[in-house]
């Protein structure tokens, strides 16, 4: 069983926008604890011409959710089934279609990460550092791995019939998908401090890319646990440990031979940075096109793309669409009564589907976007919406945020 330790080598270039998705790796979610008021309080909703109707198909609270914490539990969706799970170790599979519970089963797990599908097979991962897999028919245990760190991300099947696991001390594991023999591990040194999560692994036909904490991306050969590359995204700055901090707890997209860190199509990629704007990119320089202001501080979750929207949800349990051509608000609906939302909405089967921290899981119809107006334009930037990005140089965000050259060393672009 190889056991790799990697030191940093030659670091290469990455065409990758992530400095803006995470900044202090996501610290629009770190609760404000002073006694003093919240320097950054959540922007209240502003009533806005919705363009965009949102009708919910169904709604079912089906389990606890993540009680409260931010843990990467998101909805599986295939073959007509929608498959969570939650922080007190239910499973459920429901229904795609009517919401209608197939199945539940009680595992005694503090899941943390999953499910992700393997075929017929759930994978999910613990807070206890177990790996497990079910049987996407009836729930039933298929194989339990114990891992040695705590498991705060998706494990994936990399369809080479092994599991990778990302945990939480930057450990890489490939497991047999058989039977959840480990088969090799990657260590990566951790920093002195990290935030709370980790990166899922992204699976691409030629490798396995992860983000690792300290702003570093690898990629790695799913075969043997082999290092491929290495390169910095987003280096430390700063005096203190604390402000040190440039986790990569985004999970990586890849679109054609790009590694990105947010949601992307062929020609655009759309990311939440720090403070929770909601950005519009070009995928290969990252120079900004639009952002959208009117959400700041709401704690949003990543972006997904559904038709020619962007959904994202936020911390009052709220489901907010942008239109993906000029970063437009169009369409809300609260989903969640209960709690926030903190999983990626998932795009499937031309639906939206929606897990909000409380357990409740909920199936949307949601309609596009038009043409946008004059008029709705100038509105929206009057009141501090969506605005273009206008260059102070070529290629480069006037205000902080997209960089056109992404942070890193000089050298060959790693591909996927």
């Amino acid at each position: 069983m190889p056991n790799h330790r990697w030191c940093p080598g030659r670091a290469a270039a990455l065409l990758l926008v992530a400095t803006l998705v995470l900044g202090l790796g996501g610290c629009s979610v770190i609760p404000w604890f002073g006694g003093e008021k919240d320097p950054t309080p959540p922007t209240k909703l502003q009533d806005f011409v919705s363009e965009a109707g949102i009708q919910t198909l169904w709604s079912e609270r089906v389990t606890k959710g993540s009680e409260g914490r931010r843990l990467k539990l998101v909805p599986a969706v295939s073959g007509g089934r929608v498959y969570v799970a939650d922080a007190r170790g239910r499973v459920a599979a429901l229904d795609a279609n009517s919401g209608r519970v197939l199945w539940e089963r009680e595992t005694g797990l503090a899941f943390s990460g999953g499910p992700d599908l393997d075929g017929d097979r759930l994978i999910l991962g613990s807070s206890g550092g177990e790996v497990v897999t079910l049987s996407a028919a009836n729930g039933a245990q298929l194989w339990r791995a114990q891992l040695e760190s705590e498991v705060i991300s998706v494990p994936r099947a990399s369809g080479e019939g092994k599991v990778i696991v990302h945990t939480l001390d930057d450990s890489i594991y490939g497991l047999d998908a058989a039977n959840g023999v480990e088969l090799w591990r990657l260590t990566y040194p951790a920093p002195v401090l990290t935030l709370r999560g980790s990166s899922s692994p992204a699976i691409t036909p030629k490798g396995v890319v992860v983000g690792l904490s300290g702003g570093k991306l690898v990629k790695i050969d799913p075969a043997d646990g082999t290092p491929l590359w290495e390169v910095t995204v987003t280096p430390p700055r700063g005096r203190s440990e604390l402000a040190r901090i440039s986790d990569i707890d985004a999970d990586p997209v890849v679109v054609g031979t790009l590694i990105l860190v947010g949601a992307a199509n062929e020609t655009d990629l759309f990311v939440t940075d720090s403070d929770d704007r909601i950005w519009g990119a070009d995928p290969v320089n990252g120079a900004g096109r639009w952002k959208q202001e009117r959400l700041l501080h709401r704690q949003l979750t990543a972006p997904a793309l559904i038709g020619n929207l962007i959904a994202v949800g936020d911390l009052d349990g709220y489901i907010h669409l942008v239109a993906q051509s000029d970063g437009r608000l169009v369409g809300r609906a609260r989903v969640a009564k209960k709690g926030a939302i903190t999983a990626r909405p998932v795009a499937a089967q031309g639906r939206l589907y929606v897990y909000g921290n409380d357990g409740t899981l909920a199936a949307l119809s949601v309609g596009q976007a038009p043409p946008p107006s004059r008029r709705a334009l100038r509105n929206q930037a009057a009141e501090g919406g969506a605005q273009a990005a206008v260059p102070a140089e070529a290629g480069t965000a006037s205000e902080s945020g997209i960089p056109a050259t992404p942070t890193g060393s000089t050298g060959d672009a790693p591909r996927p």
